[in-house]
């Protein structure tokens, strides 16, 4: 018999790592091909992992709720299949990101781009320790002036006591507030540099629970979600502009077409690719709305991704992703809105259908809101609310005088960073995307 190591596949050129949130097969089950043996999320996505190979799991190297490098080995399967077989693994085999693919991760990260270094500042200081260290933990680690004997002193909470890129990372930041073990290698200006970085710490308001009161622990999507607003909000001072559109002509326009629409595509038409087609063509009017920051470089995006909130049954909120929306025409965002939304409720998005977005559309009008005020998906600097359409008494403006009618009205409400958005992009950039759906053509043909 030869045995057989199962990799953690790559899941996007985005995705670096996912977390193990359950076995399905365990230690002396037989698989067969196919068979999915471990469930895995990856930032707000499950997905499955099957077993290329039929055999029987003799190993599992890695628990529920690890996280786990891409390409890493996570479970041995014994296998008559000989031309499939690798050795087998010992003890817990040890993949590491490569070094190109470990700096951008990092620099993805508020406040530690500074602890990028060359290959012989990696080196220095680490390359004797019997502990294993990556490529990346030795990164930071010489950056940072932490010596060899006070890395291995700084517990890991990786397989077998490994030190991961957050244990190390959660070090610095403690030792900057004065709460790790100081060595007297640590460097004084670095460590003034790492608590700079950090927003300054806050005492939690004391929280008064009754004996009538459930309290309800937070799932993983949802602490992910509110760690990721609370960075938002402490990156981005935010700003929101509103527009009210007059969108009559579009929604009679929807009412003509959506029956035969639907029977001849098998598809409903909504308003969400209408929203997002508009999107699209104000983007190209004025491209400074589709950047991202880095610290004092504004980074302007060649591609138009356009992310679309989705609400789950669970109450969470997920954002696919549309690559390349300016090069689809309606009938292709329409397709593409229906198919992410479905898959996006059943669980089934792939990890990179929710990465790369530059800008993200929201409609809180489902929920019967006529507004809001978003908060930005970093790393982008604007995010669209559009609100309910209702009917409203307004003044048209006639060759014959002013009149009042019955018009189809919406808000939309543009959040914007406003380190790199002034006021003057923010508020054209919104009353551009109304235009376009005020100017909606009703004899358009789909």
């Amino acid at each position: 018999m030869a045995q057989y190591e199962l990799l953690l596949p790559k899941m996007g050129e985005s995705v670096a790592e996912a977390t193990i949130i359950k076995w399905l097969k365990q230690p002396g089950d037989v698989i067969e091909l196919d068979d999915t043996i471990l469930e895995i999320a990856t930032d707000k996505v499950d997905s499955e992992v099957p077993s290329p190979i039929a055999g029987k799991l003799i190993k599992q190297l890695f628990k529920e709720d690890e996280v786990v490098q891409v390409g890493a080995v996570i479970a041995i399967i014994e296998t008559d299949v000989h031309a499939a077989a690798t050795p087998a693994a010992a003890s817990v085999v040890e993949t590491v990101v490569p070094q190109d693919q470990a700096e951008a991760i990092l620099a993805e990260i508020p406040g530690t781009a500074q602890l990028l270094s060359n290959d012989k500042q990696e080196e220095a200081g680490t390359a004797s320790s019997d502990r294993f260290y990556s490529p990346l933990v030795k990164n930071i680690a010489a950056q940072e002036n932490i010596e060899l004997t006070e890395l291995d002193r700084i517990t890991g909470t990786g397989a077998e006591g490994r030190l991961t890129k957050d244990d190390l990372l959660n070090y610095i930041q403690q030792k900057a507030g004065g709460t790790a073990h100081q060595t007297p290698t640590a460097s004084a200006n670095t460590t003034a540099a790492v608590k700079a970085s950090q927003p300054a710490a806050k005492a939690a308001p004391a929280v008064s629970v009754s004996g009538g009161d459930e309290i309800i622990e937070m799932d993983r999507m949802r602490r992910l979600i509110a760690d990721h607003m609370v960075m938002s909000v402490q990156n981005a001072p935010h700003v929101t502009s509103f527009v009210e559109a007059d969108v009559t002509n579009m929604v009679m326009w929807r009412e003509k077409v959506k029956r035969n629409f639907e029977k001849r595509e098998n598809e409903k038409i909504t308003f969400t690719p209408i929203f997002i087609e508009a999107v699209t063509k104000a983007i190209k009017d004025f491209p400074m709305i589709n950047v991202s920051v880095n610290g004092t470089q504004i980074i302007k995006k060649r591609d138009i991704n356009i992310g679309m909130a989705a609400a789950l049954p669970s109450g969470n909120l997920i954002v696919p992703v549309i690559k390349n929306a300016d090069q689809m025409n309606l009938l292709g965002l329409t397709k593409s809105v229906n198919d992410l939304a479905v898959r996006a409720r059943n669980s089934k998005l792939k990890p990179d259908e929710t990465q790369g977005g530059t800008f993200t559309l929201t409609n809180v009008g489902s929920f019967g809101n006529v507004m809001g005020t978003p908060i930005i998906n970093q790393p982008q600097v604007a995010i669209l609310a559009v609100g309910a359409i209702k009917k409203k008494p307004a003044v048209l403006e006639t060759e014959y005088g002013d009149v009042i009618a019955i018009r189809h009205m919406m808000f939309l409400s543009l959040s914007y960073d406003h380190r790199v958005v002034d006021g003057s992009l923010g508020g054209s950039f919104v009353r551009r995307v109304a235009d376009y759906l005020e100017n909606w053509d009703v004899n358009r043909e789909i």
